[in-house]
């Protein structure tokens, strides 16, 4: 008879010592992961040798060890959580934030909104409006979206098409409402400072936890990214005020994994919606037409007013900011879109520091494909404009023009950028995102040339000089200035 040992092992977890006995024979802990919670610590019961006289590792064996192993792993986590609580005084929510472990998924999803919640805040956008009778110049609003608290200087992130077009916008925070002593004992911890508070309570009226107030604040613009959708804001308000998003990485997330967003949806501040990460890859149009690329797509509910808040991984952490949505009828229909947070951390960090984000661009204008599509060219992006003070003009590149005759001439069609092939613009932009303004890239375009009564096209190649882009910094002083 087959006589298997295995080893249940003990462990020394906070102060307390967590023991299971072990018998020396064949053992099989009584659990599945389904129904964990029946074992207790201390009166974990095995069956014996004499139940599994004969045992054989086939896979349905091999998989109720393993379940089994996780369920005792499980218990033995909680109740070493448990003991590190009831040492510290913390509650058991707050010592499992990060992991929520031992928490159900209606807890935990509870816990992740009140401690997020404060760090996302609404925003408001004004337009000026003379008034007809009075011809007194009033503030009209213009829209609403969402942004979130980027760091303890009081920088907000939020969508570029949230605040285009505004003459000036104001951010609603959820401010803490607790007495001046434990304003002032906040204050002097660092703990606030670096956005890392612990769960708090959004519930008014409940004693000991704490509620907050919506306080609003006049925004100033620091720099804006129309290419990507980004833009940066600041407001003035007290540091223990601030509670800034804790961030992830786009570059670990997985079809999928849960996903939350937080937001204020058709104007109802701080929605809470979730669901699961749908697809990766994606490709999104910007404001300027530019394309974003590796865009996360979710199925968490996403409506007009969810621009620009944030999108959270399982454990309370920002993977990506909602931009848009796929919806014939405007609402939510499962499909949203968010920019990776990967993207929005370099941009947003670069027009903290700079103001504004340079990109390497040709200095032409050109005929979107669908439109290309209906003179008869199926790939390559159309010259329309070439100015005379633009490198691409230097290089010999030719735009579309209205000839003698008064036919339209069209101009060079550009079909590859170095050994990148191009279809589409989109694929234009991507190309020219891997070289720096001042960069020289060889440029191949299809020219069409008269030969006696018909046109003919042949490849050339240019040389051209890339210039930065011309979006500049924004001024503080007038909102307007993000276009």
């Amino acid at each position: 008879m087959a006589r298997l040992s295995i080893f249940i092992f003990t462990a020394l977890l906070g102060s307390q010592n967590v023991k299971i006995d072990a018998f020396s024979n064949w053992q099989v802990l009584r659990t599945t992961s389904s129904s964990f919670q029946d074992v207790k610590l201390g009166s974990a019961r095995f069956e014996t040798e004499d139940d599994y006289s004969e045992p054989s590792f086939n896979d349905s064996t091999r998989r109720h060890l393993i379940s089994s192993s996780l369920a005792a792993m499980h218990v033995l986590t909680c109740a070493s959580q448990e003991a590190n609580a009831a040492a510290s005084e913390v509650s058991l929510a707050q010592l499992s934030s990060k992991t929520s472990l031992c928490l159900d998924p209606d807890q935990s999803r509870i816990n992740i909104f009140e401690r997020v919640a404060p760090g996302v805040v609404f925003i408001d956008t004004f337009i000026e409006q003379r008034d007809a009778f009075s011809t007194n110049v009033l503030e009209v609003p213009l829209g609403s979206g969402s942004g979130f608290v980027w760091d303890n200087q009081g920088h907000i992130v939020t969508n570029y098409h949230v605040v285009r077009n505004a003459k000036s916008a104001q951010v609603a925070i959820l401010t803490r409402n607790v007495d001046e002593s434990s304003t002032l004992a906040s204050a002097s911890t660092t703990t606030y400072a670096k956005g890392l508070q612990q769960a708090t309570n959004m519930r008014p009226g409940n004693a000991g936890l704490t509620d907050y107030n919506r306080s609003v604040y006049k925004a100033t613009v620091i720099g804006v990214d129309p290419s990507k959708d980004v833009a940066v804001l600041k407001v003035n308000t007290p540091l223990t005020d601030l509670f800034p998003l804790e961030l992830g990485t786009s570059k670990e997330v997985r079809v999928g994994q849960t996903a939350l967003a937080i937001g204020n949806p058709f104007g109802l501040d701080h929605t809470l919606t979730s669901g699961i990460i749908s697809g990766l890859g994606r490709e999104v149009k910007s404001p300027t037409g530019q394309p974003i690329s590796n865009v996360i797509q979710t199925d968490a509910a996403i409506n007009p007013g969810n621009s620009g808040g944030p999108l959270l991984d399982a454990y309370g952490r920002l993977i990506g900011m909602n931009t848009a949505i796929f919806s014939p009828s405007g609402g939510s229909a499962g499909i949203g879109f968010a920019i990776p947070v990967d993207t929005v951390k370099y941009i947003a960090e670069t027009l903290i520091r700079d103001g504004r984000v340079v990109r390497p661009i040709i200095g032409i204008s050109y005929l979107e494909s669908k439109q290309a599509k209906n003179l008869g060219i199926r790939k390559g992006v159309l010259v329309l404009d070439v100015p005379t003070d633009s490198s691409a003009y230097k290089a010999g590149m030719r735009g579309t023009r209205r000839t003698e005759s008064g036919l339209i001439g069209l101009g060079d069609i550009i079909v590859k950028v170095a050994d990148t092939d191009i279809d589409t613009e989109a694929d234009l932009f991507t190309a020219l995102e891997s070289y720096k303004p001042g960069d020289r890239v060889k440029i191949v375009v299809l020219r069409l040339e008269p030969n006696d009564k018909t046109l003919a096209s042949k490849e050339v190649i240019l040389t051209v000089q890339l210039k930065a882009s011309s979006t500049m910094p924004v001024s503080n002083e007038n909102f307007h200035g993000s276009n």
